[in-house]
């Protein structure tokens, strides 16, 4: 795994860094915890531009972003809940985490994209309720810039820094990225496995309707 997106960054540079980052926040075949730090490595080598690596991952990020933002303020807060109910078991998300999410963001705003996009599992869900709650589309792209920039470069620098250690440090990486794959994958099966026991906990009436 190591070797792969290093190399893969190497060949497709920037635009690499911004595909990439924008894949992981609509749907993380890789996520940013691996590709930063690597795009880090890689520009401490020489191969990219440090600064370029950070622009090409924090516009990855938002652009990554968008689509849920306005998929949610299209879309509405009742289609949307309509969806999450008929397709929660696959979506892993149901109708009242969404109201969750909304009345959280209503408390905070502002505040919620920006720490949000700090946040791991939160930075893509996020833009929902901030679409929902329809912020205005310059705000969202403010807070969540400034929190994408953010994590981006706290990543970024993690692997710039250690690029003296790379030999030793991919010798760990490696095991613990496949590692971290591995474990979202599984907790998204957990997730599909056990829906139902806990959407329907005690509540025995709503789980005699649905069957």
């Amino acid at each position: 795994m190591f070797e792969f997106i290093t190399n893969f960054l190497e060949k497709s540079g920037y635009l690499g860094v911004f595909a990439l980052m924008a894949l992981e926040n609509i749907f993380p075949p890789i996520p940013s915890e691996m590709i930063m730090p690597f795009a880090g490595f890689v520009a401490a080598r020489g191969d990219l531009n440090v600064v370029g690596v950070l622009v090409a991952g924090t516009a990855g990020s938002v652009a990554g972003a968008l689509p849920w933002y306005y998929a949610a303020k299209v879309y509405g807060c009742k289609r949307l809940k309509q969806l999450a109910e008929h397709h929660a078991r696959w979506l892993t998300v149901t109708p009242e985490d969404i109201d969750h999410a909304l009345e959280t963001f209503r408390k905070h705003g502002r505040k919620a994209v920006l720490f949000g996009r700090l946040i791991p599992a939160v930075r893509t869900l996020i833009s929902v309720p901030a679409g929902l709650g329809n912020m205005s589309l310059a705000q969202f792209l403010l807070y969540s810039g400034i929190g994408s920039l953010a994590w981006t470069g706290l990543l970024t620098a993690a692997g710039f820094l250690l690029e003296n250690n790379y030999k030793e440090v991919a010798k760990y990486v490696d095991p613990v990225s496949k590692a971290v794959l591995g474990g979202m994958l599984a907790w998204y099966l957990y997730r599909v496995i056990t829906y139902k026991k806990r959407a329907t906990s005690g509540s025995p009436k709503k789980e005699h309707e649905t069957q």
